[in-house]
């Protein structure tokens, strides 16, 4: 298992392993910040999602790539609106969605996916079996960022489903690093989803 993760690094610039060691580390940070709900998420995220960006697209793998420029964007987005002060979105209660929500989360699915592809084509990239899978991924991820914005608890279903998937795409790629990173990713969304169920459930019972 050591030399399969190792041999798939041999042929990367040196600088570019550098690169996806920072982000491995950024990222796993910007998880823990968030837990705390620590306004240092969105730089620390923010470095990660840069690097990942750029590395998704040199290696040609345009749905991360995407996926990451768009988490990029949300980081910028939400540095600014907590250094202003509010409690709007610490205060907004963990809930689960209703049944508007739920079509509006599939249509944000479908529409990622559809427009993944788009990119693909328009790009003229080939299409193989793992960029599918890519793909789909993507449609999951984008669809728990807004969950997420919204705290429904279904995000973090998502987000689980969405890491067990990458985490062997991205070994099957040779990105080692971020596979281990989606490994602890999967760990740390496991037991946000059991913490915010049991908020849920004792907000019930008051």
């Amino acid at each position: 298992m050591i030399d399969f993760f190792i041999e798939a690094y041999q042929k990367v610039p040196y600088w570019h392993i550098i690169l996806e060691f920072i982000a491995f580390v950024f990222g796993v940070l910007s998880v823990w910040f968030a837990k705390k709900q620590n306004i240092l998420v969105y730089p620390v995220g923010l470095i990660s999602t840069i690097i990942s960006t750029y590395l998704f697209f040199v290696a040609g793998y345009l749905g991360d790539m995407l996926i990451n420029f768009y988490y990029s964007i949300m980081s910028i987005y939400g540095w600014y609106y907590w250094s202003k002060g509010t409690e709007l979105e610490l205060n907004l209660p963990i809930s689960r969605t209703n049944s508007n929500e739920k079509l509006i989360g599939i249509g944000f699915f479908l529409l990622t996916i559809f427009v993944v592809f788009g990119i693909y084509k328009y790009f003229d990239y080939p299409i193989h079996f793992d960029n599918y899978i890519d793909i789909f991924a993507s449609g999951l991820f984008f669809t728990a960022m807004w969950f997420m914005a919204k705290k429904k608890i279904e995000n973090w279903t998502l987000w689980i489903i969405g890491d067990i998937i990458v985490v062997p795409l991205y070994a099957y790629r040779g990105l080692g690093m971020i596979s281990a990173q989606y490994i602890i990713l999967t760990i740390l969304a496991i037991s946000a989803y059991l913490e915010w169920k049991k908020n849920l459930n004792n907000s019930k019972l008051r």
